[in-house]
């Protein structure tokens, strides 16, 4: 599916499920070196030794808390020690599903550290490497609630629009190099994301019947890799709504109140 990963080091934050964990077996089968990043130790040690053993790769490990600053810091010390990078996905987030008045401001904070600070430090700590080598790829995972809000989701949007800005900027600044830097925006996956961000069930139930699987969006993800690709969108009708948005906003945001109000 991608030749160019076979032989390659590609980082993966928040690998231990979902996305993260479908990019891993992805790059893996395409015979990509990992290196897999997640707060819990157990799964990811079970996730290296069957991605290992299924299809004769490196796949090292690193338990790590995004949000603490100071292990990140002395996290990427580490895999820069041990490994030569070529990709760095940075796949990790947390959502939560409330209105911006009730949302508590501890889970704010929480928010922006994983979604963005996190993934801004790691960036930083691991591009001089790819531009000492001058290739490479980086691949920010957003969403389509980074083009377009919808209620109950004012501080999740705010984490991914801040990602799409980051990455854009990121991307002219690395214009003249031979780093891509590429945004995942998929809508609603059907992952324990929700299992946070909607404990009641009842928003992934309106919306399942366009509801992605995490495979299909890694699939997409795996196969533009060492490619000069601006943004994945997904699913096609989220995206053609977040189009229509820049010319009818006012409707638009009407018939997102009607379907988004019942998160």
């Amino acid at each position: 599916m991608n030749r160019y990963l076979a032989g390659k080091t590609v980082v993966i934050t928040g690998a231990s499920s979902g996305l993260g964990e479908s990019l891993a077996h992805l790059c893996a089968r395409e015979k990509a070196h990992l290196v897999l990043l997640a707060r819990s130790e157990d799964k990811l040690a079970a996730l290296s030794e069957k991605l290992e053993s299924a299809y004769g790769i490196n796949a090292s490990f690193y338990p790590v808390d995004l949000t603490n600053f100071a292990a990140l810091d002395a996290c990427a010390a580490r895999i820069l020690d041990q490994h030569d990078v070529d990709v760095l996905i940075n796949s990790a987030g947390f959502g939560l599903f409330e209105t911006a008045l009730d949302t508590p401001f501890e889970t704010v904070e929480a928010m922006f550290d994983t979604n963005v600070l996190a993934l801004i430090r790691f960036t930083q700590l691991l591009l001089p490497t790819l531009l000492e080598k001058n290739e490479g790829h980086i691949v920010n995972v957003a969403s389509q609630a980074g083009k377009i809000a919808t209620p109950k989701s004012s501080t999740y949007a705010a984490t991914k629009f801040a990602v799409l800005g980051y990455s854009n900027a990121l991307r002219m600044e690395l214009s003249e190099t031979n780093i891509h830097v590429t945004t995942v925006n998929p809508g609603p996956m059907a992952t324990n994301f929700f299992t946070i961000a909607d404990q009641s069930g009842e928003y992934l139930n309106n919306v399942g019947f366009f509801a992605l699987k995490p495979e299909k969006v890694a699939e997409k993800t795996v196969r533009i890799l060492g490619k000069k690709r601006r943004e994945i969108n997904l699913p096609i009708l989220m995206n053609i709504g977040t189009r229509l948005y820049q010319l009818m906003p006012s409707l638009i945001e009407c018939l997102g109140k009607r379907a988004f109000m019942k998160k």
